[in-house]
């Protein structure tokens, strides 16, 4: 595998992600607005899937970052990671916050999975990571400057 490969499946799950995070919260606000709380099929399928891409997205962006990325092997060779403020975004915010988004999110699938009725804790933990995954997206890189 080479670093483009990498970079462009990184890429791809991204629009994904994007996609399952709007019907995710779609579902997350239907349930807290309007069925009192019951927990729906929809919510539980979409807190589902939006987890398991959203692994399997860091699980890429982690390869990709310590095996194959150059920009990152030379940042930390010359000691620039945490001086230069992008390399600090690319390398270590941006990791770091969608892997705190996954746990997050794994945590508030498990709560769906094996409830009946949403505590509004889990939604606010599921807005925060939501709200992490937004920070840290790599916007201009995706959609351009």
């Amino acid at each position: 595998m080479d670093f483009n490969l990498m970079l462009n499946a990184h890429r791809g799950f991204a629009y994904l992600i994007l996609l399952l995070t709007a019907i995710y919260v779609i579902a997350l606000l239907l349930t807290m607005f309007g069925y009192s709380g019951k927990i729906t099929k929809l919510l539980k399928k979409s807190s589902l899937f939006t987890m398991i891409f959203f692994h399997t997205q860091a699980l890429i962006g982690l390869i990709m970052l310590f095996f194959f990325s150059p920009g990152f092997k030379e940042a930390t060779a010359t000691g620039t990671l945490m001086k230069d403020a992008v390399a600090r975004n690319t390398y270590v915010e941006h990791p770091t916050s969608m892997i705190i988004a996954a746990i997050l999110l794994t945590i508030v699938n498990k709560k769906f999975k094996t409830n009946d009725k949403m505590k509004m804790s889990w939604a606010v933990m599921a807005f925060i990571a939501i709200a992490l995954m937004l920070w840290a997206f790599q916007w201009k890189r995706l959609f351009g400057a």
